[in-house]
């Protein structure tokens, strides 16, 4: 008699097996992960507790691709705008995978040491402590949609009509694909760095010694 071999689980084969299952279909179950293994849903218990670990152990692995806020003396600004563009990145690697990461909360250690450098960064900058979550979430926000950005088809914009001559003169005026994503992310981070530079300076030149409330 043949006897079938029984495949080996260890951590990484899980997570690559469960990232092919987001890429391939937008979802995550268990019971998808285990018919993909060949295997039974306990026997990937014995290295995950749940679907939310796995969804964590997957954050954790796309934050190794990330460009860590190296908190040196350069610009907090270009050490921000660093860190965007090699979170962006990792995201739009795997974009089916934004969804599952945004609906439910933020454990991944790596992940959290990832924003306390960005936290660092926007005091240094003058940041509010009251504000510091506000403009992160803002450049998640911005991260985010970029990311989909890269995913979107080359012709994101089809106006066959006679009615909106001016956005049709402005796509062909445009760059397209992947030249057009870039761009416009570029443009928006500027835009919002300057933004935030623009929006501390009144508070500096008020006074750099009022208590930080």
């Amino acid at each position: 008699m043949v006897q079938r071999r029984k495949r080996l689980l260890d951590v990484d084969v899980i997570l690559d097996a469960a990232l092919v299952c987001v890429d391939e279909t937008g979802r995550l179950t268990m019971a998808d992960l285990a018919a993909r293994l060949g295997v039974s849903a306990s026997s990937i218990y014995h290295h995950f507790s749940g679907r939310t670990a796995i969804v964590e152990a997957l954050r954790e692995r796309m934050a190794v691709a990330i460009d860590p806020a190296p908190l040196d003396e350069t610009d907090w600004d270009e050490q921000v705008g660093q860190w965007m563009r090699g979170y962006r990145r990792a995201l739009a690697e795997h974009p089916n995978l934004i969804p599952l990461l945004n609906e439910q909360t933020m454990t991944a250690g790596s992940v959290l040491l990832g924003y306390e450098s960005i936290a660092i960064l926007l005091r240094r900058a003058g940041v509010p402590m009251r504000d510091v979550v506000l403009w992160i979430s803002v450049l998640d926000c911005y991260a985010l949609g970029a990311a989909l950005d890269l995913a979107a088809p080359d012709e994101v914009w089809r106006p066959d009509r006679d009615d909106v001559p001016t956005l049709g003169d402005a796509i062909i005026a445009a760059p397209r694909g992947r030249d057009r994503a870039d761009k416009a992310f570029d443009l928006g981070l500027d835009a919002l760095l300057t933004g935030l530079r623009q929006r501390l300076s009144p508070v500096r030149s008020e006074g750099r010694h009022a208590p930080d409330r």
